[in-house]
């Protein structure tokens, strides 16, 4: 008879390897060993096909990613330079190429009455960054409000509600590439099923957003598109919430002759506080690791206006085959996730949850 020290519960360790060993050995060679080289190559000048020796660099990778350099803007040498800065940070890196050397234009920044010139030695990095995030405050509160009213609506009792639910949470079982695909069409600026109905809407003069490819709206649209395909998912966790709300605390409110909105407020939402909490730090992690949308609708532009971390990261690493840049973004990104998910946590454990 085997030793208490042999088994694992009711079951003994060989049992326990046998039926675990295959899964640890394809998370080990699928998610582990690529985590470490990721690691070790964001310290070296790794690439793809490269026939040069592997040197170590350090945290060049990392420097180069937030490297800045700002100085005062002079007078615009014409009314050009005036209206595009990077003309103007042009003309200064030609006067002197060394104070400039590997620093591109990023912005110009004014403060009073001094106007800055920011330049970078990753300005697109930097504008992912911003991207990623502009994304994710878009992108949040629309997804999560959108989901909440479709699961109040499904979460009534009329018929036919089930059909509405397999209707509200069948684009998220769509691939992405597919759904990608089909808004693109839908988004496109001359046969565009939006812009035919802004023509059928307002006349034939009516404005025809380039949906894709003006930099002012590129980045609205994908949030659009990313909300109306992923609102389905945090449809049913809400659904769930509300199904664990008690009923009788619905009851007596009606006794109270409370209103609908009342009701909503003092009972629907503080039910659903976990639930909201979780929703909201899910869908800012899913929303910082945009890819998809992009890379089939805009490929990062129109001017970088719709680049994210990842794309970037992907765009450097593989299409550029600067392997080990592109592992330093990414463990950027893994940073950044990691932080959010801590700050989840706390958040979780302050509402007592």
């Amino acid at each position: 008879m085997a030793s208490d020290a042999t088994k694992f519960g009711h079951a003994r360790w060989s049992e326990v390897a046998a039926m675990m060993g295959p899964a640890l050995l394809l998370f080990a060679g699928f998610v582990v060993l690529p985590f470490l080289m990721s690691v070790a190559f964001s310290f070296t000048n790794v690439k793809l096909l490269q026939p040069e020796p592997v040197e170590w660099l350090g945290l060049d990778n990392y420097t180069r990613m937030f490297a800045i350099k700002a100085i005062d803007a002079p007078p615009a040498a014409s009314a050009i330079e005036a209206q595009i800065p990077s003309r103007q940070w042009r003309r200064l890196k030609r006067a002197q190429p060394a104070e400039f050397e590997g620093y591109q234009y990023l912005a110009r920044l004014p403060i009073g009455s001094t106007s800055y010139l920011i330049g970078a030695r990753d300005p697109q990095f930097l504008r992912s960054v911003a991207n990623t995030l502009l994304f994710a405050l878009l992108v949040v509160p629309l997804q999560t409000s959108l989901a909440l009213a479709m699961a109040l609506w499904v979460n009534q009792k009329f018929r036919g509600r089930v059909l509405l639910r397999t209707v509200f949470f069948s684009p998220v079982v769509t691939s992405m590439v597919v759904v990608a695909a089909l808004w693109g069409l839908v988004l496109h600026t001359d046969v565009g099923v939006a812009n035919q109905v802004l023509r059928a809407l307002f006349g034939a003069d009516a404005a025809q957003p380039d949906w894709l490819g003006d930099p002012r709206i590129a980045m609205l649209s994908i949030a659009v598109m990313s909300a109306w395909q992923g609102a389905g998912f945090q449809m049913l966790i809400f659904l769930s919430g509300l199904q664990g709300i008690s009923v009788e605390q619905y009851e007596a409110a009606d006794v109270m002759g409370t209103s609908g909105w009342q009701k909503f407020v003092y009972i629907t939402l503080p039910g659903l506080r976990r639930t909201l909490v979780f929703v909201l730090v899910s869908t800012t992690i899913m929303a910082l690791g945009l890819f998809t949308q992009v890379d089939v609708l805009t490929g990062g532009g129109p001017r970088d206006a719709t680049s994210t971390i990842i794309f970037h990261a992907v765009r450097v690493g593989f299409r550029e085959q600067d392997i080990a840049y592109g592992s330093a973004m990414t463990l950027v990104f893994f940073l950044l996730v990691l932080l959010m998910s801590l700050g989840q946590k706390k958040l979780m454990a302050r509402l007592g949850t």
